[in-house]
């Protein structure tokens, strides 16, 4: 699409008494580099990668006001003259790129994980073991200090401006709402005490910096939490806000404890922007858009619309830090789309891992993993267009390598055009749409249709051969696994086969939540709709309940479905962090019946036969579909040779994992 597409999008926002180039801002977001500073450098070349590719405003993960406020012992802090030295390697990386940057200053509270945390009350989280101590009047007034202060030290570092992190359920948001405040003093109470806390930190954040200083604030449009804000609440904070000092608003959405989602792949695109709206229609100051908007298209209608001014993107900017570029020269079609898996980003975060993410495995890792050009071009075969041989060929296409990809489908994508078919996962079609571009941009001579037998690649001269060749699904040896009723899931997902309308999943990872939410979901052209979801989860924009919950209404379910393994844990507890327990929460409002401790004893023309603390059972079904695990597919790999390489499911068939697929391809391929 022409960059005159996005006339709303690529044009400049005054924000207070400066100017952004577009309404492009890069969202906060904790990326492992902030806690320590000899990873600064780091840091550095991560946003400034993203102001060459045209992000007007960036925004720094959390940086903690003082040391209550860590996320975990020794997290980053910034309340030193010290650290300035530090942080100017960050502004003037993104200052020499022509872009802006803010810092986030943000106190945990209750999500603290450490014994010395602090909150509102005396109320401890239900997703954390640390129950917090209350602060006092008087530590609360020292912290609205410490939060001006490191917004001095902010300015004298050379950011822009400062994010006051005031939503997702952290202190601030802590203090608002009642769920967590139950203080009797003038930071209590009412609604108008309870915002008290924020409102006085922007004022003295504003009075210490002076007016040419951003002061942005995070405001939870929406807390999703039993006993949260009320919508008039929210408005009020807002108007608060702005009459303090604020010069822009950016949305914040749910509290990290909320048991809606918010961010995972199935939700809508843009589906809280009407929270954003109502705030915007009641500020001068303008109001930003956030969650789930991953596309320049989506983000004109926004801004077009009038909902926001600006919009508000973190994981897509991780995903193609060339983003806005691409946008501005009518390139839209080749952006490396956000599928929102979290499985590299937010996952990482949670278990103290640096961020990266799954289709861009460069992202926070700009420095080491670099695609220079090759001197010495090769001839190289890539076997297999999965993931991985997708991110290996282009990779190396892109270095300069004369590739030939091959697969024997009439399509690349391998296990991706079975994820793509999984409801709430439509996004997958977005890379393979884009490493179909990524072919055509890099020169990789593709060839399907084409089943690769041993000595052809050697023949014709091939000096590096890749092996991509996926896995097999593996059926287990169970009695009557060769039964009219047993289908894997392949045949399931690919529409080979149609189940009836009773079904046993056996195999409870990924893979058989997946399939057990393709079954359970009526059939429907594209994504659920946003009013379908909404009643799905129980969210109404417009209720005064607090926190903008009202009862769930899910669909009835299409079949009737058991979920089976052999494992006594919870079904699902090593899915993702993030997304897991979405996915078990949709299982349960589909009526899937979850079996852990099975053993499966037979399958006959009566069903799956099982066997279950001691206790033997029947389960009447018409199929039993198998999800129990691969194998690697690797028959034309010769190893000990040093031009043969085998990557993704063909190296390791440890269930289906395309964050290691791609990082493995692009990382061969920039060693090649």
């Amino acid at each position: 699409m022409p960059a005159k597409a996005y006339p709303h999008l690529l044009s400049p926002l005054d924000v207070g008494r400066t100017q952004l180039k577009n309404r492009v801002i890069m969202g906060s977001m904790h990326t492992g580099l902030e806690d320590r500073f000899w990873h600064y450098s780091k840091l550095a070349a991560y946003f400034a990668e993203r102001a060459r590719g045209g992000v007007a405003l960036s925004v720094t993960g959390g940086i903690n006001p003082n040391r209550h406020g860590w996320f975990y012992p020794l997290a980053g802090t910034f309340n030193r003259k010290l650290d300035i030295r530090n942080h100017r390697k960050i502004t003037d990386a993104v200052h020499a790129e022509g872009g802006k940057i803010a810092l986030q200053i943000l106190h945990a509270g209750r999500y603290s994980y450490h014994p010395f945390s602090r909150s509102a009350s005396a109320i401890k989280s239900p997703i954390n073991p640390f129950k917090p101590k209350a602060m006092s009047t008087r530590e609360v007034k020292k912290t609205v200090r410490d939060f001006a202060r490191t917004a001095e030290l902010a300015q004298a570092a050379g950011y822009d401006g400062i994010e006051i992190m005031g939503s997702e359920g952290y202190l601030i948001n802590q203090f608002t709402a009642p769920r967590s405040n139950k203080r009797k003093d003038e930071y209590g109470g009412s609604a108008e005490n309870r915002r008290r806390f924020p409102v006085e930190i922007v004022a003295e954040a504003r009075r210490r910096c002076g007016p040419d200083f951003i002061i942005m604030y995070r405001l939870s449009v929406i807390d999703l939490v039993p006993d949260g804000c009320t919508h008039e609440e929210v408005l009020a904070l807002a108007r608060d806000v702005e009459r303090a000092g604020a010069d822009i608003i950016n949305s914040g959405v749910g509290w990290h404890e909320a048991r809606v989602p918010t961010i995972v792949t199935s939700v809508p695109r843009a589906a809280f922007v009407e929270a954003t709206r109502q705030v915007k229609a009641v500020v001068s100051i303008p109001v930003v858009a956030s969650n789930r908007i991953n596309d320049p298209d989506l983000a004109e209608g926004i801004l077009a619309d009038g909902y926001a001014d600006a919009i508000s993107m973190a994981r897509p900017l991780l995903a193609d830090p060339e983003f806005v570029n691409k946008a501005a020269a009518g390139r839209s079609d080749e952006i490396n789309t956000c599928i929102a898996c979290n499985q590299a980003c937010l996952d990482h975060t949670f278990e103290l891992k640096r961020a990266s993410c799954l289709v861009n495995p460069r992202a926070c890792h700009e420095t080491e993993l670099v695609y220079l050009k090759t001197a010495q071009p090769k001839k190289v075969a890539v076997v297999g267009a999965g993931p991985a041989g997708l991110a290996c060929a282009t990779v190396a296409a892109e270095r300069g390598h004369h590739v030939t990809l091959f697969d024997q489908a009439e399509r690349i994508g391998g296990q991706f055009n079975m994820a793509k078919v999984i409801p709430g996962k439509e996004e997958f079609h977005q890379t393979l749409r884009y490493f179909g571009k990524r072919i055509e941009r890099t020169g990789v001579k593709l060839v399907l249709n084409r089943r690769i037998s041993e000595g052809e690649l050697e023949q014709e001269g091939f000096e590096e051969i890749v092996i991509a060749t996926g896995v097999t699904p593996r059926m287990p040896a169970i009695p009557g696994i060769d039964h009219a009723k047993v289908v894997s899931y392949v045949d399931v997902l690919t529409g080979k086969i149609e189940v009836g309308g009773r079904v046993a999943v056996i195999g409870a990872g990924g893979i058989g939540f997946d399939v057990c939410e393709f079954l359970a979901e009526h059939p429907r052209d594209g994504a659920q709709p946003l009013p379908e979801w909404l009643r799905e989860w129980g969210v109404d924009f417009q209720t005064q309940t607090r926190g903008g919950l009202v009862e769930k209404a899910p669909e009835t379910p299409a079949r009737q479905i058991y979920l089976l393994q052999r494992k006594t844990s919870a079904p699902g507890k090593d899915l993702g962090k993030t997304s897991g327990w979405v996915h078990r929460a949709t299982l349960k409002s589909r009526q899937v019946e979850m079996l852990p401790g099975c053993q499966y004893d037979r399958i006959d023309d009566h069903g799956l036969h099982v066997s279950q603390d001691g206790k033997q059972g029947l389960l009447e079904v018409d199929h039993v579909v198998i999800c129990a695990g691969q194998e690697s597919q690797r028959d034309l790999y010769r190893d000990g040779e040093a031009r043969w390489h085998l990557i993704g499911g063909a190296d390791l068939a440890a269930e289906l994992d395309a964050k290691r697929a791609i990082k493995q391809g692009s990382e061969l391929a920039a060693s090649l």
